[in-house]
């Protein structure tokens, strides 16, 4: 976020790490279990609606050292003041932490920037039973009404400790995919975090962590974050395939069940090394299937997904579509139109834009074609959801003939050379 720099000078708020904190293996501590070192107020919620938002969140400040306190080694706040704010912003991540609360007591984690993994007193009929509290805390509040037995509104199962102890949660953050475990029981597993400031685009890719204070007592301690990296996220978003009907279509040794322009094409340890040549296609063809590959490329790194290609002509107008893969933050690309991003579906349907990693970094990413929509999720985050078959309107006024196409052959097509992508873990799963 632009203001973060400012803050980080403003508060001069680095996290500073007690000898007594010992953090699990792999985790820093986000409170020294001393101080407000490394936190600073803002409810986002007030500071969003102005114009100045810096200035807003200075003017906090005051009432945030107001109202949140350490005690005995734990973050205590009396149920009023802005939120206490981590000063880094942070993307795919675990955190872990306990809390405690009082009667009636309405709070939460906020991720990214973004409200929240609910925390409830679940005890109290007539409360706030009609928001869902007797279902338990660990849901995602701000998630849709409908279906939220499945879609991680509600948790899975009511884990909350009995009123007045100590409760643990430990949170996985990865891309806009949620999993949440309380009290060690698992109460969201892979749901989809829904935005809330501005529903119409993802979750931001990065942003600060939030404890919320609504109108009652919390403490906190034992406060742990994790930064996930690609290749452990990538692990995680993909999960067990085994039993899951997804079957390899590039056995990593060589391009057996591949034809096309091979000139450019190397096959070593797995991945397929592409630096040069022409289009190539699986000699399979599909209808509707999920397509899960990992990819990394070069800075300014162009490239395409064909769908349902004949094998001939240009994927990007002769297939059903080419989604374009694309270093699209890269300066080369500074003039991109918005239906030529990365993940777009070329001159017809723009993706939201920045999800990829930085050039060098493995990325995942999941296709799923159905009838005449596609869907694309990039790193956990879903960046294209359209139906081809609604639209009419064309970039440059250039019509796709192929848009229709029932099925065909999935592929890769080129874009000359300097751009060096390696491809690897390419799977599909048909669909009935």
């Amino acid at each position: 976020m632009r203001y973060t720099a400012a803050l980080l000078i403003f508060f001069c708020l680095f996290s500073a790490s007690g000898s007594e904190i010992n953090p699990p293996e792999g985790f820093r501590p986000l409170f020294n279990g001393k101080d407000l070192s490394g936190w600073y107020g803002d409810n986002p919620h007030q500071s969003r609606k102005v114009e100045d938002r810096q200035a807003a969140i200075k003017d906090q400040q005051d009432d945030f050292k107001k109202h949140w306190t350490v005690e005995n080694g734990e973050l205590v706040n009396d149920g009023k003041g802005p939120y206490a704010t981590t000063v880094r912003d942070y993307g795919d991540i675990e955190l872990m932490l306990e809390y405690k609360t009082v009667a009636l007591a309405d709070s939460g984690i906020y991720l990214r920037g973004s409200p929240q993994v609910q925390i409830w007193d679940t005890t109290k009929e007539g409360g706030k039973w009609d928001n869902g509290a007797d279902r338990g805390s660990g849901g995602l509040y701000n998630n849709p009404k409908e279906d939220a037995d499945t879609n991680g509104k509600h948790p899975l199962v009511h884990a909350d400790k009995p009123f007045g102890e100590w409760n643990s949660l430990k949170i996985r953050h990865v891309g806009n995919r949620i999993w949440v475990w309380l009290n060690a029981q698992r109460v969201v597993d892979g749901a989809i975090f829904h935005p809330y400031f501005d529903k119409t685009k993802p979750m931001p890719s990065k942003g600060p962590i939030h404890l919320q204070t609504h109108g009652g007592e919390i403490r906190w301690r034992n406060i742990y974050v994790r930064e996930i990296g690609d290749v452990e996220a990538n692990e995680i978003l993909r999960g067990e395939e085994f039993g899951t009907a997804f079957e390899p279509i590039f056995n990593g040794r060589d391009l057996k069940g591949w034809f096309g322009d091979r000139n450019g094409k190397l096959v070593a340890n797995g991945e397929l090394l592409w630096s040069d040549g022409g289009h190539i296609y699986t000699e399979r063809e599909f209808a509707d299937f999920v397509f899960r590959f990992e990819f990394v490329m070069t800075p300014g790194g162009n490239n395409g997904l064909a769908i349902r290609s004949t094998g001939e002509g240009n994927p990007a107008y002769d297939a059903m579509c080419e989604l374009q893969i694309l270093d699209d933050g890269h300066e080369r690309y500074a003039g991109v139109k918005p239906r030529q991003a990365h993940g777009s579906a070329y001159g017809m349907a723009g993706a939201y834009r920045g999800y990829l990693r930085t050039a060098g970094e493995w990325n995942y990413q999941e296709v799923i074609v159905k009838g005449s929509t596609i869907q694309v999720e990039l790193n956990g985050v879903r960046i294209l959801d359209t139906d081809l078959s609604k639209i009419s309107d064309y970039m440059d006024d250039r019509e796709h003939p192929g848009k229709m196409l029932k099925k065909g052959h999935l592929g890769f097509a080129a874009h000359g050379p300097q751009h060096v992508f390696r491809f690897r873990r390419l799977s599909v799963k048909e669909l009935d």
